[in-house]
């Protein structure tokens, strides 16, 4: 059984949850997250916190513990404080900018990329930096890794769309006679 879920996971003051049947509902200040729970895996409010424990004795039941106990600490801290990624963008002629809810990206192509921002999330477009914010996590981290994907980084010259803190591997390249 996952050392996450041994322990009830404690309810921050700014935070309400609610369960029924089959969801996990979790308010805050942030927003409202709902999350479907698995039927081998049961969730419960107890004086200290949360607790979440396996149904029966399945293999699979013990492995969706300690995935339902991080999603349920994700969703609180989503709703209280929030998750922010931070993509940098290098090279020549790439930038991007922000148009009400939708992102425009000129990334040497022939043509501009146009994508829609979700509902939920703020982005917001510096000259070499875009952020991503919101209370989803797997919402945040999902957008970030679409707008990733467009332009990757290549590795002898490092220009392309990169996480900040990311550290692109590069190579050397041809050499001269």
């Amino acid at each position: 059984m996952s050392r996450l879920a041994k322990q009830p996971i404690a309810i921050p003051p700014k935070a309400e949850i609610s369960i029924s049947d089959n969801s996990i509902v979790v308010k805050g200040p942030k927003g409202t997250l709902t999350k479907p729970t698995h039927r081998l895996v049961s969730v419960e409010v107890v004086p200290e916190g949360v607790q979440v424990a396996v149904r029966g004795t399945s293999l699979e039941g013990k492995a969706l513990v300690g995935t339902y106990a991080s999603h349920v600490k994700n969703m609180f801290k989503g709703v209280t404080e929030g998750y922010t990624k931070k993509l940098l963008i290098e090279g020549v002629g790439y930038k991007w900018d922000v148009a009400g809810t939708k992102l425009n990206l000129a990334l040497g192509f022939s043509h501009p990329v146009h994508v829609e921002i979700p509902a939920g999330l703020t982005v917001k477009a510096d000259k070499g930096a875009l952020t991503i914010e919101g209370h989803d996590k797997e919402e945040v981290g999902q957008f970030a890794a679409n707008i990733r994907a467009m332009k990757k980084p290549e590795p002898y010259k490092g220009k392309g769309i990169r996480y900040d803190g990311e550290v692109i591997r590069r190579k050397q390249g041809k050499k001269a006679a």
